[in-house]
């Protein structure tokens, strides 16, 4: 591809300077998650106790935008034994939900409210996490958030805006306007902010823990602190509301679930591997963009050039293209997930990639032939097109973590308490990620008893030569994955240090049905921040795409977290995006 290069290198102006290491890192969406982190660290836990200890953190700190009873994917390498596994951390719809329910008495769409409750998965996410691959405690490492949630920490901008930009849903539910509107108003940029009733659903679980490990040692400890949150307690309250207000969960659900410990999805980028979380969740569509854009001379086109914004949004309409039609939870849809991420499927779809001309919608799935598989799968509706422009869309939080043993953690927790009620007496929403199922038929993600929505949240991780390690991701729903597609690209093709590549300007596309309930559709749009040359803009108009400008700098773009660990050196690098709350610390 040729010419119109509104950039030939990135720049590199940053508003933080670089994060350095030489002992262990973490990079996490709030200041006071990496510090809960780092301490745990410097406890002597390893990387997944502090990812625990953080990521239990952010459902108190970035409680708009994750639960502590929500979603929990995860992705660690294991340094003794050299193995990356993944925690599912995505729970399944109760036994009861119906799909007929919401077709006939909605028309086919998952309204607000509780019946999109699927089983809360992240508390046996972490648990999981603790039992099989940590040291510490599940009281150790929900110590600082259980402090957070009692004492309070301060109301800063980004919830304080979600909270007042859904101020109507937290209003419809006393349980929730009574911690996310205080005296009836939200909060105050700045205000102390506590949570009480989630500091004592912690502190329950912790106090079962101590008594059962004081007879039956560690692992019995972290079964009580289980048992508590999906047999005890907790389990009745969350019972008892979803009984009185019409919901499916029961207690077998809740009794029953145990997150899966999987294999990752891989490819490779040259000499890199990437590894992600499966078709459960969104986590191949970054390895298959990765293999269409590969053989393209992405350093020739210019940093941000018309050329090289053409070419990654092209590969991402079409991996969400397969998305939409093929991914789906696989123990219930067949997922030809090992062609998807071949470097043969991928010859054939860049094919589809036009130089000068964007595709004007959602180009069209791969076929079943195309595939390895008997004929093709009925393609799922599209919904209405919308040439207007989305809203926020439901989010998340991400957080990273390197110790001094080599050990990697990346996990991306979600589920916020806009999403759907918090329970009475326990101070959580719990898990609403069925807005992220479908009611038709013929989509792979269709709902179903014990079947796993979709999931957007995604961590990765990135080796080189067993060499260079680096877990990476983002909050942001749909724009996940071109964020970390542009951030990974920024560090293996451009060079970056990892605080420059989370700063550099982004861009997104929106020209696929969205994840999120009701899924809408907005063909041709191209979001780009403002830092991007304006002229580059221009062209990509000519080119077909729709075009609309973000601010310089925006919070929808992501909110990346990086850490670049070289074993040859010593060194620990990390990078965190200054869009929202997050920030890097370590020694």
């Amino acid at each position: 591809m040729a010419g119109n290069r509104a950039a030939q290198e990135p720049p590199m102006h940053m508003s933080r300077p670089e994060f350095k290491g030489t002992r262990h890192v973490v990079s996490a969406g709030h200041h006071l998650a990496s510090a809960a982190a780092f301490n745990i660290l410097e406890a002597g836990g390893n990387a997944i106790d502090a990812g625990v200890a953080g990521g239990i953190a952010l459902g108190v700190l970035q409680s708009d935008l994750v639960s502590v009873a929500g979603v929990a994917p995860i992705i660690l390498y294991l340094a003794e034994t050299e193995e990356i596994v993944t925690i599912s951390g995505l729970g399944w719809w109760p036994k009861a939900a119906d799909t007929d329910y919401f077709r006939r008495e909605h028309g086919g769409a998952i309204p607000h409210g509780l019946k999109r409750t699927v089983v809360p998965a992240a508390p046996d996410a972490w648990i999981t996490a603790l039992e099989k691959y940590g040291t510490m405690s599940f009281g150790d490492c929900a110590e600082a958030a259980i402090r957070f949630a009692g004492e309070g920490f301060a109301m800063f901008p980004l919830k304080a805006q979600t909270i007042t930009n859904n101020v109507e849903i937290y209003r419809r539910y006393p349980s929730s306007a009574q911690i996310y509107l205080p005296d009836g108003e939200p909060p105050q940029v700045g205000s102390l902010f506590r949570n009480p009733d989630l500091a004592d659903s912690l502190r329950y679980m912790v106090d079962e823990e101590r008594a059962a490990a004081r007879v039956g040692g560690r692992e019995a400890g972290l079964k009580a602190a289980r048992d508590a949150f999906y047999k005890g307690d907790i389990a009745r309250r969350i019972v008892r509301f979803q009984e009185e207000e019409g919901g499916w969960l029961t207690a077998e659900d809740l009794a029953s679930f145990r997150v899966g410990i999987e294999p990752p999805v891989k490819t490779t980028f040259g000499d890199v591997e990437v590894y992600g979380c499966g078709v459960w969740c969104q986590g191949p569509a970054l390895l298959q963009a990765l293999n269409l854009v590969e053989s393209f001379d992405l350093k020739g086109m210019g940093y941000n050039s018309p050329d090289y914004i053409h070419t990654l949004t092209e590969a991402i309409k079409l991996v969400m293209a397969d998305r939409d039609a093929w991914y789906g939870d696989p123990r219930f849809v067949d997922v030809p997930i090992d062609r998807l991420l071949s470097k043969e499927y991928a010859d054939i779809r860049r094919e589809m990639i036009r130089p000068h001309e964007a595709w004007p919608e959602m180009p069209a799935a791969g076929k079943g032939v195309e595939l390895g598989v008997e004929g093709d799968r009925p393609a799922p509706k599209r919904p209405p097109k919308d040439m207007g422009s989305p809203g926020a869309e439901l989010d998340t939080s991400y957080l990273c973590v390197v110790d001094r043993h080599g050990n990697v953690f990346s996990a991306t927790p979600s589920d916020g308490s806009y999403n759907g009620p918090i329970t009475p007496g326990t101070g959580m929403a719990i898990s609403p990620r069925g807005s992220q199922s479908w009611t038709d038929p013929d989509h792979p993600s269709c709902l179903a008893p014990g079947k796993r929505p979709r999931l957007t949240p995604n961590p990765a991780i990135a080796i080189r030569g067993n060499r260079e390690f680096v877990p990476f991701g983002t909050p942001g729903g749909d724009v996940q994955t071109q964020a970390m597609l542009q951030t990974f690209l920024n560090v293996f093709v451009w060079g970056m240090e990892p605080q420059a590549a989370v700063e550099a300007p982004r861009f997104a596309s929106y020209s696929f049905p969205s994840s999120f309930e009701p899924h809408k559709y907005y063909p041709g749009l191209l979001k780009l921040e403002g830092l991007i040359d304006r002229a580059a803009g221009d062209e990509l108009e000519r080119r077909g795409h729709r075009i609309e400008w973000w601010p310089d700098v925006i919070w929808l773009a992501g909110s990346m977290g990086i850490i670049h660990a070289d074993r040859e050196t010593g060194l620990l690098s990390a990078g965190a995006d200054p869009r929202r709350m997050a920030y890097a610390m370590g020694w």
